[in-house]
C-alpha cells in the first residue's frame, strides 16, 4: 500500500486480519487435503476428535466451525463410512458422544502429520513470531471472547 493511498478500515481490523490470515493459510493446507481425498468438514472432526475424549454434538459442531444440523448429517456419513460412532452418554441418556473409530484414527494419522508440517512452514516465514504466545492468545480469544459493553449513560 503506498503512503498515499486512502487507508481501508479493513487493513488495520482485528476481525478482518484474522479471518483473512486463517482464510490465506488454511487454503495451503486445504489444498492438501483435497488431494488426499478429505474435505476440510471431515478433516476438521477427525482432527477434533483425535487423542481427545469422546464429545457431544454441540461442541464437535463448536469446534469444527459448523452449524449443529450440518453437522449431524456430517456425522451420519461419517458413521457410514465407518469413521466415528455414537456413544451414549452414561451421564445423561439424551446426550450422545462421538468418537473416532480404529479406521478413523488410521485415517487421520497422515493429514496430522502434514498439518504439523504445514504449521512449521508457516511459522518459519515469521522468525519473529513467538508461535506459543501467539496460540495462547488465540486459544484466549476463543475461551473468552469479548461481551459487548452497555452503553455508557449520557
Amino acid at each position: 500500500m503506498s503512503e498515499h493511498a486512502p487507508h481501508r478500515f479493513v487493513d488495520d481490523y482485528l476481525l478482518y486480519l484474522l479471518a483473512r490470515a486463517s482464510h490465506t493459510i488454511s487454503a495451503e493446507f486445504h489444498a492438501s487435503l483435497r488431494r488426499a481425498g478429505l474435505t476440510v468438514p471431515v478433516w476438521r472432526v477427525l482432527a477434533s476428535l483425535s487423542g481427545a475424549e469422546p464429545q457431544t454434538v454441540t461442541g464437535l459442531a463448536d469446534a469444527c466451525l459448523l452449524q449443529q444440523p450440518t453437522m449431524t448429517k456430517l456425522l451420519d456419513r461419517m458413521v457410514r463410512d465407518g469413521l466415528v460412532r455414537r456413544l451414549p452418554d452414561p451421564r445423561d441418556r439424551r446426550v450422545v458422544r462421538i468418537e473416532l473409530t480404529p479406521k478413523g484414527q488410521e485415517l487421520v494419522k497422515e493429514p496430522l502429520e502434514a498439518a504439523k508440517r504445514h504449521e512449521a512452514q508457516v511459522i518459519q516465514r515469521f522468525p519473529q513470531l513467538d508461535a506459543e504466545a501467539f496460540k495462547a492468545l488465540l486459544r484466549e480469544m476463543i475461551v473468552r471472547p469479548a461481551r459487548p459493553r452497555r452503553a455508557l449513560a449520557a
